[in-house]
């Protein structure tokens, strides 16, 4: 997947300035924390498992190079790609500090025009949404491998058909899917990466159809860390974090070298 070494390509350079200060991977969530103060998330996306040991082989991160984690981006083994994902957040922590704050959601469904009638795919169920959905009384089509909802080729017709827009869980860049879904965007689809996985990171996502990031930017660390470690979710962590957004302009910048031209 493309995004995979579009990360590791803008945040090599900061990774061998840095070490792994504290590593955890809970069952609900990763996080990881710089030397240099970053800290990041992403969802712990465990595969099958089958034994007590879930990676190939056991190395203590902590206290060495962030540059020797930043290479698990390209790993098969979604908990190797957990950790470098949320080293990737934790790398971009200043630069997501900066982000303006969507705590109610209001940015996220202005920017994307959601109102009554609008047609919404979702991979990955986000319930705390659903209730402002049937407020805005929009049209929902919703696939999520884990609780088994939705079958795939259907789901892959309503973005290419239906669908005005896709709210696409981050998670799919664990699983190496973001690709693939966008393949079948059409384009009059407008497309957030949401999530505490989201990479806040404009450049990664130059080459992919997609409007909007939103994703979440610890603030009170102690906290977010305990959180992890108790096998907490979404709601708890948000507590204590940021929820930011982004809004990519390569659609504009697009338009004008069309112009240009």
């Amino acid at each position: 997947m493309k995004l995979n070494s579009r990360l590791y390509d803008l945040f090599s350079g900061h990774a061998q300035k840095v070490t792994i200060k504290r590593l955890n991977i809970g069952i609900g969530y990763t996080v990881v924390e710089t030397s240099s103060g970053g800290m990041g998330l992403s969802y712990t996306y465990f595969q099958s498992k089958k034994s007590c040991q879930l990676t190939d082989s056991y190395k203590n991160y902590e206290g060495r190079p962030a540059s020797e984690l930043l290479e698990k981006i390209e790993s098969k083994n979604t908990i190797e790609k957990s950790m470098a994902i949320a080293l990737v957040n934790a790398l971009n922590y200043e630069q997501a500090l900066l982000l303006p704050e969507d705590r109610k959601n209001q940015a996220l469904f202005e920017k994307l025009d959601i109102h009554e009638g609008s047609r919404v795919a979702m991979v990955g169920y986000f319930g705390p949404l659903m209730k402002i959905f049937k407020q805005k009384r929009a049209k929902l089509e919703v696939i999520d491998e884990f609780k088994g909802i939705g079958i795939k080729k259907v789901f892959y017709k309503k973005i290419e058909n239906w669908a005005d827009a896709l709210f696409l869980t981050s998670t799919s860049i664990l699983n190496n899917t973001t690709e693939e879904i966008l393949s079948y965007a059409s384009n009059k689809v407008k497309t957030v990466m949401l999530g505490p996985t989201t990479p806040m990171v404009g450049e990664a996502f130059d080459h992919l159809p997609v409007k909007m990031l939103a994703g979440t930017v610890p603030i009170e660390k102690e906290n977010v860390l305990k959180a992890v470690v108790h096998g907490a979710g979404t709601p708890v962590i948000q507590k204590f974090s940021r929820k930011s957004f982004l809004l990519l302009s390569k659609l504009k910048t697009n338009q004008i070298k069309k112009q240009k031209i």
